[in-house]
């Protein structure tokens, strides 16, 4: 029976229905925010997938019909997940699977479809408000619900799930997930604002969510099913306390060695040795799989052990650092000379190398989604392959990871990318991962900063980026500074935070717990930015700021603005003038925006400054009272055809050859001529009249003055001489 509930967010509502479409799944809801519409189905395999791990999949998928769009390609439907809707699945995935019960392993996935979308109504909010009350309202297990919003900062104020309009106005970009209790995760890209205004939005935002989940706990309550008692795979006490004294203290002395490697490799060793001990001891295939598998989870049941205790309790990290010390740093750049910039950033045993390569605007990427399509003349892009972890594995296209850490960089330095007038160039940014031990995301932020200033880019500020870590028992807690891949592993948020000396431009921050309260997401904040200043002095002490001048493989490029109504002009019938303008300028390149602005590029300033020549020339405009050197290119009996320039030709007509009377246009001028003449006129066809007269001066005007200036005439006065 279709059911409807309602919420109301500021002037929008936000409608739910059950019910009625897709009552096979365990669970499904349609939810609307405005125009935009999203189904959301969760299903449950209860058959024992039996992977050692929880086999949660979440899926986002746009369906270009929900925007009234017919998708390209020769099949003229959609393909494999595009970098959005992996992105957004990935958004929707971090808040949730935390919440699923400990040792629960059956399959779930969870399905968005969207139907109908609103530029203005977020379909990834809608979507995740979605899976939330789908998994409410099934019987699958689910310690939720959670709730995410967007938020946004608009003239010092802070907004709820910002129009398109407003988010183009936002100096903050942030979507923010969580329970009534606590936040969960957040995602955010911002123009420089302090820690101070984060947090604040992050709280901000945070009141909208404790709000959606009182709302979905009133649909429950009506509509809810009573949850299936599903089993926990959890190890029995029994087994554990067998495992701990044949192992224990050889795990708990393996996790301080400081080598990752070395560590790895020790740690490994005694899992093996414990698996073959127990597993000899079963005595049928069923008995040996269970006591394989108890084996290797309770030895890494004691090594996370060691390591939560060790910094919790001890402060002593696995490499011996101290919880607020970042590892070693050293950097170089210009690496490899035909890049147009590059970078090799290297933190403790984590290693980024990064190239900038520049290009023309017509090479931006092309996004087309349920927006109107856009162009992104920035991108970043991560790549991760497997040696840097010393393993063998697959190689083909970017996976989730890799799509969602180049998205995470791409955010960082987006706000710091001059503007196309001021570098009118694309700017491709790629990151290559040479060996990993935890925040590789956050040395491509700060390898990436640093090839964009050796190409270069006159990038706003340097920015640099770290990730912290967080380890909790009970009440107590420890916050680390730049973790490595065991305290990410085995810690309970990962939060990274990128910015400038001055403010943030991107965070992200994932958590493993129900979530995390204000105070220490507060001093998280402080003590990031504490390690992000200690690594911008060691960023500035390899380059200190932009080069000067490009690369010499780069192409070089200016600007020009044109009147919009000349555009036609340049570009000529199917394109003439415009290919013949590159063919005697060398093949450079020429985008013509629709604003007027003209952008040409090339290797070399000669053939750029050429072209440039020939655009002004066709759009320049004559001007009545101006002077001008013209060529005599045609002479007929009533006067003179002359070209001002490529394009600009204009009449001299005999009477306005001279001030003295001229008989024919030959006895003055002849083809080929250059002489000066003045715009006297421009009738409303343009056509335009000439006159050379008025550039010389006249011969007479001095006879003119001296008749004019001469006292009259006096005439003897008459007289009557008759006397």
């Amino acid at each position: 029976m279709k059911k409807t509930f309602e919420f109301k967010q500021g002037s929008r509502m936000i409608v739910v229905e059950t019910g009625e479409m897709a009552k096979q799944a365990n669970g499904a809801v349609v939810t609307h925010f405005g125009d935009t519409t999203v189904l959301t189905a969760v299903v449950h395999n209860s058959e024992g997938f039996n992977a050692g791990f929880f086999p949660l999949t979440v899926v986002y998928q746009e369906k270009l019909y929900a925007a009234g769009k017919i998708p390209g390609g020769f099949l003229r439907r959609e393909g494999r997940a595009s970098e959005v809707e992996t992105l957004n699945a990935r958004l929707i995935d971090r808040p949730i699977r935390p919440l699923f019960p400990e040792g629960f392993k059956d399959e779930v996935q969870i399905i968005n479809i969207v139907l109908s979308s609103e530029p203005d109504n977020s379909p990834a909010m809608t979507a995740m408000l979605g899976s939330s009350l789908a998994l409410m309202i099934s019987n699958i297990p689910f310690n939720g619900p959670i709730a995410g919003v967007e938020v946004g900062l608009v003239d010092g104020k802070f907004i709820i799930n910002p129009t398109e309009e407003e988010q183009a106005k936002s100096e903050l970009a942030l979507s923010i997930a969580g329970t009534k209790d606590a936040i969960n995760m957040v995602e955010a890209s911002s123009k420089n604002i302090s820690e101070d205004v984060m947090l604040e939005a992050l709280l901000f935002g945070h009141e909208e969510i404790k709000r959606l989940v009182k709302f979905q706990e009133e649909v429950v309550k009506e509509v809810g099913l009573k949850k299936a008692e599903v089993f926990l795979d959890l190890l029995g006490e029994e087994s554990v306390a067998k495992i701990e004294k044949f192992i224990g203290k050889e795990l708990r002395k393996a996790v301080s060695i400081v080598e990752k490697q070395e560590r790895a490799a020790k740690i490994d060793e005694l899992t093996k040795q414990t698996v073959d001990y127990f597993v000899s001891l079963a005595d049928t295939v069923e008995a040996k799989e269970e006591a394989e598998k108890v084996a290797k989870e309770a030895c890494e049941n004691i090594v996370s052990g060691e390591v939560r205790r060790l910094i919790t309790k001890e402060k002593i990290r696995p490499d011996g650092r101290k919880t607020d010390e970042i590892r070693p740093l050293s950097s170089r750049v210009h690496v490899v000379a035909r890049p147009h910039g590059s970078a090799l950033f290297t933190r403790g045993q984590t290693q980024a190398f990064t190239t900038v390569t520049l290009g023309s605007l017509a090479e931006s990427q092309i996004i087309d989604g349920l927006t109107s399509e856009e162009s992104k003349r920035f991108m970043l892009q991560y790549n991760f392959p497997q040696f840097s972890v010393g393993e063998t594995g697959r190689y083909g296209g970017p996976g989730r990871r890799e799509i969602g850490h180049g998205a995470l960089g791409e955010k960082a330095l987006m706000n710091i990318i001059p503007d196309e007038d001021t570098f009118p160039y694309t700017i491709r940014v790629v990151s290559e991962i040479f060996e990993s031990n935890g925040s590789s995301s956050q040395a491509s932020i700060c390898a990436g900063t640093m090839a964009l200033m050796d190409a270069g880019v006159p990038i706003k500020a340097p920015v640099a980026g770290i990730a912290m870590g967080l380890i909790m028992d009970g009440k107590d807690y420890t916050i680390l500074t730049d973790i490595q891949g065991m305290e990410d592993h085995f810690g309970d948020m990962d939060f990274k935070v990128a910015g400038t000396k001055d403010g943030i431009t991107a965070l992200q921050m994932d958590i493993k717990i129900s979530g995390v309260t204000t105070e220490i997401l507060k001093e998280a904040l402080a003590q990031a930015k504490k390690g992000r200043l200690e690594i911008l002095k060691h960023m500035l002490g390899t380059i200190s700021e932009p080069r000067k001048e490009l690369s010499p493989y780069a192409p070089k490029v200016k600007m020009i603005r044109i009147n919009p109504d000349k555009i036609k002009d340049v570009i000529g019938s199917g394109g003439k003038v415009i290919n013949e303008i590159i063919e005697k300028t060398n093949n450079v390149k020429i985008d013509i925006e629709q604003d007027g602005r003209v952008f040409v590029m090339h290797q070399e300033y000669e053939w750029i400054d050429k072209a440039i020549e020939i655009i002004e020339n066709i759009v320049r405009e004559a001007e009545v009272g101006q002077i001008y050197e013209g060529t005599v290119i045609r002479i007929e009996s009533y006067g003179a055809f002359l070209r001002l320039w490529e394009g600009c030709e204009g009449l001299l007509h005999i009477s306005k050859i001279a001030h003295e009377k001229v008989a024919k246009v030959e006895d003055v001028l002849a083809i080929g001529d250059q002489i000066a003449v003045k715009v006297i006129g421009i009738d409303e066809k343009g056509r335009i009249d000439l006159s050379r007269k008025d550039t010389i001066e006249n011969p007479n005007k001095g006879k003119e003055e001296v008749k004019k200036d001469r006292p009259p005439r006096r005439f003897p006065k008459k007289t009557n001489n008759l006397n």
